[in-house]
This record gives C-alpha cells, sequence and structure tokens, in this order.
C-alpha cells in the first residue's frame, strides 16, 4: 500500500509540473488550447480529491480509488500533451 502511495504520488506531482509549465505558456496560447486546458483543469481537481481519498482507505476500496485516478492522470497527461503540441 505504502508503494502505491507513493507512486501515486509520484504521478501526481509529475502531471502538477506538466501543469504548471502549460499554465506559464498559456498567456500566449490559442483559445482552443486555453479551452482545452480549462476542461482539463476539473479533471486535476477530481485527481488530487481522489489521489487524497487513496491514502485514507485499504484494501478494495483503495483499489478501486486508485484505478480511478490512474485513468484521470492517463487523460490529464495526454491532454497537457496536446496541448503542448499546440504551443
Amino acid at each position: 500500500m505504502a508503494e502505491e502511495k507513493s507512486a501515486l504520488n509520484q504521478v501526481v506531482q509529475d502531471l502538477k509540473q506538466m501543469r504548471d509549465e502549460l499554465e506559464v505558456q498559456l498567456h500566449l496560447a490559442s483559445a482552443d488550447a486555453r479551452d482545452e486546458f480549462a476542461e482539463l483543469e476539473k479533471k486535476w481537481e477530481q485527481l488530487r480529491a481522489k489521489a487524497e481519498v487513496v491514502g485514507d482507505v485499504a484494501g478494495e476500496a483503495a483499489d478501486s480509488v486508485g484505478d480511478a485516478v490512474n485513468l484521470v492522470a492517463d487523460e490529464l497527461k495526454k491532454g497537457y500533451q496536446r496541448i503542448k503540441g499546440m504551443l
């Protein structure tokens, strides 16, 4: 469980770094990139909330929440990469 939480924390940190870098570049970006970033912000908030829950639950519940977190994290990573390609 501690290993999973550590891996999840690393995923969240990596996504936060990508997010922060993109946010700085968005002031020069196209409207499409800004709109997509706004949509990803909603998913970012979901990820942060679910990541906190993983540390607080155990067993099957943690696995279920962890799977959901991984899915959202993957969507965020792909979205951030799309935006980076637009810039």
